[in-house]
């Protein structure tokens, strides 16, 4: 899988570097192509041009490649490919389509590849339609331009890749309930998972019989994006130079907006640059937590996020096992939420230190950046492009490690696994 990516990227870097892949055919400078592709696989939407006016439309084409090999995953198109040129699949081809897909049994590889092809193409062409309409009808676009430009985003909101061919990204469409609800539902079932939407579309009558990915992934959706709304809402409604102006309604279509982006989106429909601290902080977050597991979102992923929290709340009570749903979570999945976290935050804190000390930037605006690279998601207060060549090494290195998860680059890295086979005294330290 890190091989794959790794690939993807170099190609996309070489694809990037053609002169006819800029508006001027002068060719792009290697950091730029590298950082453009890095983001395009690794689905982040983080720039160091202005997509639309930099990259000519072959260039515009390679992002759109990139952004959709990116989120399908690589392993998931490798299967399909084996499925159709072979109709068999070898147990190697298998194990890694598993990894990719989170597949619980190695029997549905083939179907939910299947499955996760058509569902995406689905959607992206059903979100694509609604745009191209509303770029017609609402904004007097030409029908072929207004296409492109509904294909390229639909694209890129259900992959969460939050590239976008306007340079002030949604900004435009902040007030518009057609752009802003269509690309927010796009990127949140993108965002979901693909084990869930399955489910859902499975059982949404039933939700007793939901996993506990499901329940989870929901609940905690929910709660994030209410929450992440009321909060950004409140924090920007008196601040002109974002939700100030606007009247009540379209303030909460705003809010609702900028609650959704940090799943790992990027797009933007406030300025993100003008906007207060605190929201900044929440911003911070919401792109940490991310989105559901195997889907195209980025960050620690809500699984997590709230597996931890029944951690927390069976410790509070002394509780001697974690209970989900009327399931008991196994200790191993526990140490693995753990261990995601932590090494999340170490990365984060160790690019947030670097950057402190090769630019002059505030903390805010550092830890925001790295954030949002590391979480895929492409929101940026607009220091990337101004960030010396380190720094632009360390973001590329952040989002590919977001990407892949710090718990499966461990995991690449491990030779084998080595089980112990004796157990040493128990000894219980002080804690806190």
């Amino acid at each position: 899988m890190v091989t794959g990516f790794v690939v993807t990227i170099a190609a996309g870097t070489l694809l990037l570097s053609l002169p006819q892949a800029t508006a001027e055919a002068e060719g792009a400078h290697w950091r730029d192509a590298l950082f453009t592709a890095t983001s395009a696989v690794c689905v982040t939407g983080l720039v160091t041009v202005d997509t639309g006016a930099y990259w000519s439309t072959f260039g515009e084409l390679v992002i759109l490649g990139l952004i959709q090999v990116g989120g399908l995953g690589l392993m998931t198109l490798a299967t399909l490919f084996a499925v159709l040129l072979s109709r068999r699949l070898g147990l190697r081809v298998r194990m890694a389509a598993q990894a990719e897909t989170k597949t619980m049994r190695m029997t549905d590889v083939r179907r939910v590849v299947r499955n996760v092809v058509i569902f995406s193409l689905v959607s992206e062409t059903l979100v694509a339609g609604v745009l191209t309409a509303r770029l017609v009808l609402g904004y007097g676009e030409p029908f072929g331009r207004a296409l492109y430009l509904g294909v390229f985003h639909a694209v890129s909101a259900f992959n969460n890749a939050g590239f976008a061919l306007w340079p002030d990204s949604l900004v435009r469409f902040a007030t518009d309930p057609w752009i802003n609800l269509t690309i927010c539902a796009a990127i949140i079932v993108g965002g979901l998972g693909f084990p869930v939407v399955f489910d859902l579309a499975r059982n949404w009558r039933r939700p007793r019989v939901w996993t506990i990915l499901t329940r989870v992934t929901v609940g905690m959706t929910g709660v994030l994006l209410a929450g992440g709304t009321v909060v950004l809402t409140a924090a920007e409604w008196k601040n002109p130079a974002t939700l100030g102006g606007m009247q009540e309604p379209q303030r909460w279509l705003a809010g609702f907006a900028a609650a959704v982006m940090p799943r790992t989106a990027g797009f933007n429909t406030i300025d993100v640059a003008a906007m207060r601290p605190e929201s900044w902080l929440i911003t911070d977050v919401l792109m940490f937590i991310g989105g559901g597991s195997a889907g195209t979102a980025g960050g620690i992923k809500v699984t997590t996020f709230g597996l931890l929290g029944f951690v927390l709340w069976a410790e509070m009570r002394g509780e001697t096992h974690v209970n989900v749903s009327h399931r008991r979570l196994p200790e191993g999945t526990q140490r693995q939420a753990m261990a995601i976290v932590l090494l999340s935050l170490g990365l984060i804190t160790a690019v947030t230190f670097a950057l402190l000390a090769m630019t002059h930037h505030s903390l805010d605006q550092v830890l925001f950046e790295v954030t949002s690279a590391f979480g895929t998601v492409g929101l940026s207060t607009g220091i990337t492009a101004g960030l010396p060549a380190a720094g632009h090494l360390l973001l590329i290195a952040l989002m590919f490690l977001g990407r892949i998860g710090p718990l499966t680059f461990a995991t690449a890295l491990a030779l084998r696994e080595r089980a112990a086979r004796y157990e040493l005294p128990e000894e219980r330290p002080i804690v806190g």
